[in-house]
């Protein structure tokens, strides 16, 4: 991994420094950000055409609820899934679905084109981001299209302070200090996606409602206590604050907004675009 450039990016790495695989629980972790955001997902890529005969690649795709999808749903010919970690992809398999355990900030971390390239909160987790955009847009072949979705924080200097806010700065914050978890650059991607040759390109935001046991409190409320030293590192809560901000994300006083999911696509120029920016 090269060395970032910030001077308040941690050098850990995501699954090592925090959210360990081997976790127990990490697993339903992550699937209950999936079941926040796979439609939305899986939606935009039937709209952007993806379907029978497409050959894609699912980067960092953590316990593999979409690339099944892509399979199962879209009926894609195949899904190469890479992880660093493959245990929870390799728990289920389905017809068409390969498995790869690769870093993918590894030059030649996969060979071949892919009509998809698809990363879904990945590259906020990396320092290597703006350098990783280019490579992963090489993958794509003509006609086909890239598409990442990392986080947006939507807890700004004006909105309100509540036990949520106040945990969710420091979770950011001791993310970025402890693995360089970076969400500040996700904006920038339909312009990223712009120079890396790629074109049109667009760009969407999903923000889910936070209401008491839904999927995304759940996801929130166990990231908290599986990112809590890092959080209490920055000095900004204690334990009392995140125990707090956990009853208080479960209760209908909760009156907040999720880390939105911006999803931004483009297309690589040559044959196969279809009407709407769909393929043939």
């Amino acid at each position: 991994m090269e060395p970032s450039d910030d001077p308040l990016s941690g050098a850990g790495r995501y699954g090592e420094a925090v959210f360990p695989p081997g976790r127990a629980g990490e697993g339903e972790r992550i699937d209950f950000g999936a079941l926040a955001y796979d439609d939305i997902t899986m939606a935009r890529l039937r709209a952007l055409g993806v379907g029978p005969g497409w050959r894609c690649l699912d980067v960092g795709a953590g316990t593999g609820t979409v690339s099944r999808r892509l399979l199962e749903e879209a009926r894609v010919a195949s899904v190469l899934a890479v992880d660093r970690d493959v245990r929870f992809l390799g728990a289920r398999t389905v017809p068409g679905l390969d498995v790869r355990e690769a870093d993918i900030t590894a030059p030649d971390f996969v060979s071949g084109r892919f009509r998809l390239v698809h990363a879904r909160f990945v590259l906020m987790h990396l320092p290597e981001r703006d350098r990783l955009i280019p490579a992963l847009a090489d993958l794509v072949e003509p006609g086909g299209v890239l598409v990442l979705s990392d986080a947006v924080d939507l807890t700004g200097d004006r909105m309100p302070d509540t036990p949520y806010s106040r945990v969710m700065r420091a979770m950011w914050q001791g993310l970025r200090a402890t693995i360089g978890t970076d969400v500040s650059r996700v904006p920038s991607y339909p312009h990223l996606l712009r120079e890396a040759g790629l074109g049109p390109v667009a760009a969407e935001i999903h923000v889910p409602p936070l209401l008491p046991g839904s999927p995304i409190s759940r996801f929130w409320a166990d990231t908290w206590e599986r990112s809590r030293a890092a959080m209490l590192a920055t000095g900004l809560v204690d334990d009392t604050a995140v125990d707090e901000a956990v009853r208080y994300l479960g209760s209908e006083e909760c009156a907040a907004l999720s880390a939105g999911m911006l999803t931004a696509w483009g297309r690589k120029p040559g044959n196969g675009r279809g009407p709407e920016g769909g393929s043939r």
